[in-house]
């Protein structure tokens, strides 16, 4: 069975997280109090900024997170626990604090996104759940985030569910709505979420028929006459008059799945205009990206269906995030700020606070600011830095303003204000460096 909203989610992990798990059990250190960090080292190539997604999706997941009595089974039999681990296990339930980024807020490298503090044993078991989460979800709306951009005010509808997983395309399809999409095709992410569907007839439609009217008519009569109707099965040209012939100056519009699009999208405009069809719009598909929506800016299209590169991150299908324990209770009780020091993995210690600092309504630089938990809460931050961190979950309890349909809206309403802020150069396609540094502080 594959694993939707709130399926259970306790084995959705690696292997070493249990074996950490019993192994900590065993030697006392379990129950000691932890802070975990996600964040990415880097933005995939020549990205400007990412977009923060699956947060909300996220929590009903956590919330989803304890063994039944199969998983436990499986556990035993496997012998990947010990029986101790195994009766912890029964009564697993996360009870610790999570903060981070709001979704739709860009993020730059090194922004903490998220934080999760609890005992050890609770935060480990989570590692893998959060970033094949946040890890495939930033990485499908920041590629919607530069589509829609390019598409200036053109809707883009996210079309991916036959080129990834199934839930794989139902999470890329809310993921595309933080983006700044419209709808989906994939009925059941619209029905998960509550999102416009969109789709009418493939090419297939057209060849059942015996001629190209038949298949425009049985459409019609179905639809009505507001349809959008397939037209590059055969002749473009030819397609555009039966349907007008058929569905009169009422078509509700045509799409185009292949070919030169900007000079086909011109041709079928002036035919649609001159043939009485003014407000029958054009819709363009096949293999949309980025960089094909704005070489079609200057075209006369409405609208944009794109599959493939969307559900795949445009070439970046994971923001390579990272879950990084930064702070520890130590042996007096007292928390204690812990880090790697690897070489080209090296992380920054301490639990951390991130702003976004402004100058005239515009982003300078992203602040993010280590230490204890006292130099933490006595911060006071200079005057125009925005605080990028909220409460998703507090003592096991997920905030509900950050799950649902609306926190969904908001979400891509935020995506746009907060693109906003940047420079214009984060608009640009062209690869370069992060639109804004990631400044850090430590506060000793």
């Amino acid at each position: 069975m594959c694993p939707g909203a709130g399926a259970p989610t306790a084995l959705l992990t690696d292997m070493y997280e249990y074996t950490m798990l019993d192994a900590a059990l065993q030697d006392g250190t379990a129950d000691r109090r932890c802070v975990f960090e996600v964040y990415t080292r880097h933005l995939p190539l020549g990205r400007r900024y990412g977009v923060a997604a699956g947060a909300g999706r996220l929590m009903e997941s956590i919330d989803a997170f304890h063994p039944s009595e199969d998983d436990l089974r499986f556990l035993s039999d496997r012998h990947i626990v010990s029986p101790p681990t195994l009766r912890w296990l029964e009564d697993y339930r996360f009870s610790g604090s999570i903060r981070g980024y709001r979704e739709g807020e860009t993020f730059f490298p090194d922004s903490p996104i998220l934080q999760v503090e609890g005992t050890f044993a609770q935060c480990t078991l989570l590692e893998t759940l959060i970033l094949s989460t946040l890890n495939y979800d930033s990485a499908v709306a920041s590629a919607a985030s530069r589509m829609v951009s390019v598409a200036e005010g053109r809707p883009c509808m996210d079309m991916g569910a036959r080129r990834a997983n199934e839930w794989a395309a139902v999470s890329a399809a809310r993921s595309a709505i933080v983006g700044g999409f419209q709808g989906t095709s994939n009925l059941q992410a619209a029905k998960l979420y509550d999102l416009p569907a969109i789709g009418t007839a493939a090419h297939c439609f057209t060849l059942l028929h015996d001629s190209e009217r038949d298949a425009f008519a049985s459409q019609i009569q179905a639809l009505g006459k507001g349809t959008t109707l397939l037209t590059d099965t055969y002749s473009v040209r030819e397609a555009v008059q039966t349907a007008v012939e058929l569905a009169g100056p009422d078509l509700g519009g045509v799409r185009l799945d292949s070919g030169d699009l900007a000079s086909l999208a011109q041709q079928v405009r002036a035919l649609l205009d001159s043939l009485g069809a003014r407000k029958a719009t054009i819709t363009v598909t096949n293999d949309l990206d980025e960089y094909a929506i704005a070489a079609l800016k200057t075209a006369p299209v409405d609208s944009y269906g794109v599959g493939t590169q969307l559900v795949t991150g445009s070439g970046a299908p994971t923001c390579a995030m990272v879950y990084k324990l930064v702070e520890r209770e130590g042996a007096d009780g007292s928390m204690v700020p812990v880090a790697k020091r690897s070489v080209g993995k090296a992380s920054m210690p301490g639990r951390k606070l991130a702003f976004r600092a402004l100058e005239d309504g515009r982003a300078v630089s992203e602040q993010v600011v280590a230490g204890g938990e006292e130099a933490l809460d006595a911060f006071q931050p200079p005057e125009g830095w925005r605080n990028l961190l909220d409460t998703y979950m507090e003592d096991g309890e997920t905030n509900p303003d950050f799950v649902g349909r609306e926190a969904l809206l908001r979400a891509r309403d935020r995506r746009a204000a907060s693109l906003a802020e940047l420079p214009i150069a984060a608009m640009s396609l062209m690869k370069d460096e992060p639109v804004i540094p990631t400044l850090t502080q430590s506060l000793g």
